[in-house]
């Protein structure tokens, strides 16, 4: 084969190549253009079913009596005897003779005082008869208009008041013997004790402290928030008649239990607090040391820490949803019938740890959306959870709420 040959065959080979191609690339389609569309969030709804509801306010206090009192001696003397309940803790019923101070000089006092009552009755008596003949005198004279000293006037009513002095120490002499012993004033409880037998007391050394057991009373705060909620049993200067507090449901922990004590709402305290802003209601428990239903329950005592539950107002149809729900503090995403996102404002009655209370805005049959998204627009599709075959099948980019 000649030369010219060998190199003109493959480069004629190679030109139809390259023909071919070029042919083969001009003529084949041009591929279709398709725009991805954003994947559809799969979210987790609530029905709204509107309802009645109580809205109840916890508060807490300290349990205090109703009526404290401090005892004290009005005689000097020694103390003779003691109640055996006058012990810290001790019960007592009203007219029970806690203690008493030795009587002795004040029996000779009223002794004194009454012998002085018949010393005076006697000389009044005198002056009188001294008086009356005074004046037959002074008629069988018949020196006309006779003078007031003439006739006894002034001794008779100086004697007339040293009787009515000497009766009055007899009564301050009484007074002093019957002080000798010392009384309860009511139903109570000893709190503390200060004297006991054998001990010598002077008009005003303190005996004891004591409260009244009939009624017990916890001073509960209450925030502004919660006002609007309780029916506070609110007194004013002109008012007629007050209404009954709301109910009050006690709590406290005892030996490692729970124990409850009924009370009502009785009153609000004068003013309110310069530093917390709150107002005090006052809550009351009858017979706080009786023995209730449950025969392990302690008594309610002085001092003990509880936890309140007051009854609140009601409140018709409402709607109540996780705390979760809520968007910017008072806005819900609601899913349309079109499946769509849709923003609506909202009225928040009151919040809890868990939960918000919607006062206006939402309807029965409405969606809450419950899920967290990660971009919301208004109108954006969504898938509902549980509508789907593969719920696993959520983009990575939506949260859902359990």
């Amino acid at each position: 084969m000649k030369n010219w040959q060998k190199v003109t065959y493959p480069l004629i080979l190679i030109v139809i190549g390259a023909l071919g191609a070029g042919a083969m690339i001009l003529s084949r389609k041009q591929p279709e253009t398709r725009i991805p569309e954003p994947p559809v969030p799969l979210v987790r709804v609530m029905p709204v079913a509107l309802e009645d509801l109580r809205f109840n306010v916890k508060s807490q206090g300290t349990v205090k009596p109703r009526t404290e009192t401090t005892l004290v001696t009005e005689v000097a003397g020694r103390v003779l005897e003691v109640h055996p309940a006058f012990v810290a803790g001790g019960f007592f019923e009203e007219g029970d003779l806690l203690l008493s101070v030795d009587p002795h000089n004040y029996r000779q006092a009223l002794i004194q005082a009454r012998s002085a009552v018949a010393q005076t009755e006697l000389r009044l008596a005198q002056e009188q008869a001294e008086a009356e003949v005074a004046r037959e005198e002074w008629k069988d004279l018949g020196g006309g208009e006779a003078s007031p000293l003439t006739l006894r006037v002034p001794q008779v009513a100086e004697a007339e008041a040293a009787l009515a002095s000497a009766r009055a120490a007899v009564v301050r002499a009484e007074r002093d013997l019957e002080r000798t012993k010392i009384r309860a004033p009511y139903d109570g409880r000893l709190r503390e004790k200060s004297v006991d037998r054998g001990q010598y007391v002077t008009p005003g050394t303190p005996l004891a402290k004591i409260y009244s057991v009939d009624f017990a009373e916890i001073r509960l705060p209450l925030p502004d928030a919660d006002l609007a909620f309780v029916d506070l049993p609110l007194v004013f200067r002109d008012a007629a008649s007050r209404k009954p507090g709301p109910e009050v449901i006690l709590r406290a922990e005892f030996a490692g239990r729970s124990f409850e004590w009924r009370g009502r709402l009785v009153r609000t305290e004068g003013e309110i607090d310069p530093r917390s802003r709150m107002v005090h209601a006052v809550a009351r428990v009858e017979d706080p040391y009786g023995r209730g239903e449950d025969p392990e329950r302690p008594p309610l005592a002085s001092g003990m820490y509880v936890e309140a539950e007051i009854e609140g107002r009601p409140v018709e149809g409402v709607a109540v949803i996780p705390r979760t729900a809520l968007r910017n503090g008072s806005q819900v995403l609601i899913v349309d019938e079109n499946d769509q996102l849709q923003f609506r404002d909202v009225e928040v009655l009151r919040t809890s740890d868990d939960r918000a209370v919607i006062g206006s805005g939402l309807k029965d049959g409405d969606r809450v959306c419950l899920s967290t998204l990660s971009a919301v627009t208004s109108g954006m599709r969504v898938r509902i959870f549980g509508e789907e075959t593969e719920p696993d099948s959520a983009p990575d980019d939506t949260r859902v709420d359990g």
